[in-house]
């Protein structure tokens, strides 16, 4: 049986979506600070749910509760919010496909127009430094894109950007994770997503007047 989750504690509130799929934790520590930034900002705050994987196995099935971390998203999530943080590792220099299978059942929202005029950003993990993170960031952007979204990315005027050794792009956040998967976040990849956080929930509020 399905359980629904409760509606937000407090309904005077923004919603703003943060939606990943984090295979070994790093994207998922990305989202949770773009979380924090989207927090601190008042009047906004964070949603966060994740997707299940995909198997290869046709009769495998997933409980409908994740055993850790976010809950699993519904349709009704994009529906709700006033914006979306979208986040995925790279495979192969593209989103990975348990995010491409969530994105691809949201047809009825495509027709209905249901995330038209909000806005987006979006948000990476990689195990090499040059492993595709930017390329996997544009790729996150084409269906919201065509789901009418406004992207907004991170602008120069955080100086991160300028100094970072590791992840951290205009087309939005990223973290460079190691081979090992087990790199930590640094100082200025943790900064530029809490402000992205931050950037996307004050353009939600911006817009929503």
């Amino acid at each position: 049986m399905h359980l629904r989750r409760p509606r937000p504690a407090n309904p005077s509130m923004t919603d703003i979506l943060v939606l990943y799929y984090s295979r070994h934790g790093a994207t998922r520590k990305l989202a949770e600070l773009i979380a924090r930034g989207i927090d601190s900002v008042p009047g906004a705050q964070s949603r966060l749910r994740t997707v299940p994987p995909v198997s290869t196995v046709c009769e495998a099935t997933a409980p409908d509760i994740p055993p850790e971390g976010a809950p699993y998203a519904e349709l009704r999530d994009l529906e709700e919010c006033a914006g979306l943080a979208l986040g995925s590792p790279t495979r192969f220099g593209n989103m990975a496909a348990p995010m491409k299978y969530f994105l691809d059942g949201t047809v009825a929202q495509w027709l209905s127009g249901a995330l038209t005029g909000k806005p987006a950003c979006v948000f990476t993990s990689t195990g090499s430094l040059h492993g595709g993170q930017e390329t996997t960031l544009l790729s996150m952007m084409l269906p919201l894109l065509h789901h009418g979204m406004l992207i907004v990315g991170l602008p120069y005027a955080e100086s991160g950007l300028m100094t970072t050794t590791a992840g951290g792009t205009p087309y939005g956040p990223s973290h460079y994770a190691h081979v090992d998967n087990q790199g930590p976040i640094t100082e200025q990849e943790a900064s530029l997503a809490t402000a992205m956080g931050r950037r996307l929930a004050e353009t939600a509020l911006k817009l929503a007047r």
